[in-house]
């Protein structure tokens, strides 16, 4: 009788071994097949955070820039006829219109203290390549997930369970294509 109960138990043993490699297998699979989904989604958010953010901040650096180059040019103009004032009626004149250019000057610089379109230009710049990061990013841990993914549904004993439970191998690894190899263009 008590070789029964022995056998009995090492068999009760052997099946809830069995039950909990497959429950632990069954779960780690689940797991990975939603982080799959979820770092998807957290992609689609990056390039939807890229398509809104890059045509923003084009906008706002040609708009800052053209303001900039706006009121430059126009002290430039004020200098020009200033330094080309033959009378003093066109020296006056001149001098008027250079005080007004400065007056704007300053009173843009008090707003706006580092008024500098190249500033401008390198944030935006910071931005693009800080954006491009960042889906580069996710884009790497999406292609991580799908690996270890992978490795699980073939690697044993879990590819008993992924064949057991109907999980297939998921070939949705980013690559990258030919023409986004191109360096993009920003146009102002």
């Amino acid at each position: 009788m008590t070789r029964f109960w022995i056998a009995l138990g090492a068999l009760a043993a052997i099946v809830l071994l069995i039950a909990s490699v497959y429950v632990a297998s069954y779960n780690r699979l689940v797991t990975l097949n939603e982080s799959i989904d979820a770092q998807w989604a957290q992609i689609d958010n990056q390039l939807t955070r890229r398509a809104d953010l890059i045509p923003n901040l084009v906008n706002v650096v040609k708009g800052y820039a053209k303001h900039e180059k706006d009121l430059f040019m126009y002290v430039a103009d004020a200098r020009t006829k200033l330094a080309g004032a033959k009378t003093m009626g066109e020296k006056m004149q001149a001098n008027q219109m250079m005080d007004t250019a400065l007056s704007r000057l300053l009173a843009i610089a008090e707003n706006y203290p580092n008024l500098k379109a190249n500033e401008n230009f390198i944030r935006l710049q910071d931005e693009l390549a800080g954006t491009e990061n960042r889906v580069a990013i996710e884009r790497m841990r999406f292609n991580e997930i799908v690996r270890d993914y992978n490795i699980m549904i073939r690697r044993f004993p879990s590819n008993i369970v992924a064949s057991l439970s109907n999980f297939k191998q998921r070939d949705q690894y980013i690559k990258a294509e030919e023409k986004s190899k191109a360096v993009p263009k920003v146009e102002f």
